[in-house]
């Protein structure tokens, strides 16, 4: 099946709204290739042959708490916690596998380097990191659930 304008031009968005510099798809005949302005080129890699799961690509995305400049985007609460907003639109996982235990539980403590759960995107998973120390007090987002660029997805009470 090959893809229509209107997959392209999703494609586009989420690149838009995610950190990723360049991007290429060949499927059915069709190329595409996308870099940012001022991105250099990946090297060519010959194509191994097999294919490989979604759980073995990982991309590392800054901290949810910062943008990829570092600046903070975690959002303050009236009730003092801060929220773990998704840096990406893509399909929130808790766990890194079916059946695994989550990266955190309500009660966990996190510190900014802390992997709190995974957002697909296009087969591809990006490790979320808590950008903040302290106390998950809420999980905002559903397993398997996609997530909106902005979406909460943990409150945390932070480390006085």
């Amino acid at each position: 099946m090959p893809l229509s304008d209107d997959d392209v031009r999703e494609i586009l968005r989420i690149i838009d709204e995610s950190d990723l510099d360049e991007l290429r798809i060949e499927t059915n005949g069709l190329r595409l290739y996308v870099r940012r302005g001022g991105a250099p080129p990946l090297e060519d890699t010959p194509a191994t042959g097999r294919e490989v799961e979604a759980a073995e690509q990982r991309e590392e995305v800054p901290p949810a708490g910062q943008s990829a400049t570092g600046e903070k985007e975690t959002v303050s609460s009236p009730d003092g916690t801060l929220t773990i907003e998704a840096p990406m639109v893509g399909t929130f996982f808790r766990a890194e596998a079916p059946g695994a235990k989550p990266y955190v539980e309500v009660g966990s403590r996190v510190e900014p380097d802390t992997v709190v759960c995974l957002i697909e995107v296009m087969k591809m998973m990006n490790s979320i990191r808590a950008g903040v120390s302290g106390r998950i007090v809420e999980v905002c987002a559903e397993n398997g659930a996609l997530v909106e660029y902005g979406q909460p997805l943990f409150r945390v009470e932070p480390d006085r």
